[in-house]
């Protein structure tokens, strides 16, 4: 494992642009407004081949014995000392503009508590005349300050160089957790490299980052009934063992997505944006919808988004609990009717009241996601939560699968003779044969006769015949149809012109 540096200090002052400009991308959210990060966010970082976790933090914003009418901040705080506890070094990051303020000895007050080095970062550094302003910061009882443009990129380089050589070495690995070759060969062939990647996804307070805290069993991304408690995408390492073997993750929480309409300041904004990106980076998507308020329509828009990313999906319906005692006196009741009277009409419908017809209404109201397994549970009692790990792995194999050339072409023949396709003028099509050209979505390439488009009737037959030979469940499917390349014969292109025949040109030669 890499040395952990967490980046530390009050609000707003500079510490999620440093952590962006250490890590060479914007991971973080940058604002001009006071705290907007509240998690714990990590990133792998690397100096001069030295790997690292940095930790970007919320910024301590309360004096000690202070209470905030936000529940958020303190919650924030909690935070703020597990990436404390977690860390081998710590930047402390201080703003140059403001000066000493009282929140900065608090901050320095709590790291001195915890006895880890501590690196002052005086931040906004951003003109040479600003440099004089650094030594005012030793107050606060640290040795190494350092002056820096987290902006503009001055000075993080000279911190790098410093604290880097301070962490510990990278644990020697037990030779029985040496990587196997052979694991590492069967990796690359069922197309996964590394942890697989979750998103958490859905509306604001479905539930998300409770779902995430019941998997981890810990409290490690806030969790409120506020809605855009979340901010930024963060990343989650988890580890499960089933059956004496380690499965890797790492989950995405994301803040909830709205309808941009709806959208009113630039942090909400981008926000959206952060999450729409976990969904085209993560390799299987988890759609959360609340149990209460049912599918919306900005819950079938997330979900449009899942379909037109490729990844694969599972979608939870969150907070089951709640709904529970509802549909068991629904069913009391209809047993109740039925004992007293039989049904007025035979057409009579029925309300839904156990889990697989639910089921068939998610799938049905989100067509395009009838692919998807639908999972019911309840992240306040962890009610199913173990079905959604199960989801998960069966979901990954069959994102994995690799469909041999030949078994294909026979299905599709078979598929196609059942139902021919024809062109828009009527004429016949025929297949030549096919081939998985992707696994991440699964993408099938057919070669036909004619270079005409299949209708969209017959490509959604074609998917479902493929799904019923195949399964794929959870996975989208892409059909791509071409016309068969025109082969060169032997000889190359010459010998595709006509040329006089060898009697003619032998008695022109007489």
């Amino acid at each position: 494992m890499s040395g952990v540096i967490a980046i530390v200090g009050r609000p707003n002052v500079g510490k999620s642009a440093l952590f962006n400009r250490i890590i060479g991308k914007r991971i973080a959210i940058v604002h001009d407004m006071p705290g907007v990060t509240r998690d714990r966010i990590s990133a792998q970082g690397e100096w001069r081949g030295k790997p690292f976790t940095l930790l970007d933090t919320g910024g301590i914003g309360l004096l000690r014995g202070e209470k905030s009418k936000d529940l958020i901040t303190g919650i924030a705080i909690d935070q703020v000392e597990a990436a404390i506890e977690s860390a081998d070094q710590i930047l402390m990051v201080v703003n140059a503009q403001d000066g000493v303020t009282p929140l900065d000895r608090e901050v320095a007050t709590r790291l001195r508590e915890h006895a880890k080095s501590v690196t002052v970062i005086v931040n906004k550094v951003d003109i040479p005349a600003h440099e004089e302003r650094v030594i005012e910061f030793s107050e606060l009882g640290f040795e190494d300050l350092f002056p820096t443009s987290a902006i503009h990129g001055r000075g993080t380089e000279s911190v790098l160089k410093k604290i880097v050589p301070r962490l510990p070495p990278p644990a020697k690995r037990d030779a029985e957790q040496a990587p196997d070759p052979d694991a590492a060969d069967s990796e690359e062939i069922d197309g996964f490299s590394g942890p697989l990647k979750l998103a958490i996804v859905g509306r604001p307070n479905v539930g998300k980052s409770s779902i995430i805290n019941s998997l981890t069993q810990s409290d490690r991304v806030i969790v409120s009934d506020i809605p855009g408690t979340t901010r930024d995408a963060v990343d989650v390492p988890f580890e499960v063992t089933t059956e004496g073997e380690k499965e890797q993750y790492v989950l995405i929480d994301t803040a909830g997505i709205r309808k941009r309409n709806r959208i009113d300041d630039t942090v909400e904004f981008f926000s959206t944006i952060r999450s729409e990106n976990a969904i085209e980076r993560c390799d299987l998507a988890v759609l959360v919808l609340d149990a209460e308020t049912g599918i919306t329509e900005q819950d079938k828009k997330i979900a449009g988004h899942i379909t037109e990313s490729g990844c694969g999906c599972i979608v939870v319906v969150n907070k089951w609990d709640l709904v529970a005692d509802k549909l068991a006196e629904a069913r009391r009741e209809i047993n109740r009717k039925k004992k007293v009277q039989a049904h007025a009409a035979k057409g009579t419908e029925e309300p839904m009241t156990t889990l697989a017809e639910f089921a068939e209404w998610v799938q049905s109201q989100m067509f395009f996601l009838s692919h998807a397994p639908v999972i019911f549970s309840s992240a306040k009692t962890g009610f199913q939560l173990d079905r959604l790990l199960e989801a998960v792995r069966f979901v990954k194999d069959q994102l994995a699968q690799r469909i041999p050339t030949a078994i294909l072409n026979r299905a599709v023949r078979d598929i196609m003779e059942k139902r021919p396709p024809e062109s828009a003028t009527g004429a016949p099509i025929k297949f030549y044969y096919g081939a998985q050209v992707s696994r991440r979505p699964p993408t099938f390439l057919l070669f036909l006769n004619r270079d005409k488009k299949l209708s969209d009737n017959y490509m959604r037959y074609l998917e479902n015949e493929m799904r019923k030979a195949f399964g794929f469940e959870g996975c989208p499917i892409r059909i791509v149809a071409k016309p068969r390349p025109k082969t060169i014969p032997p000889g190359g292109a010459r010998s595709a012109k006509k040329g006089p025949s060898r009697k003619k040109a032998a008695k022109k030669t007489v």
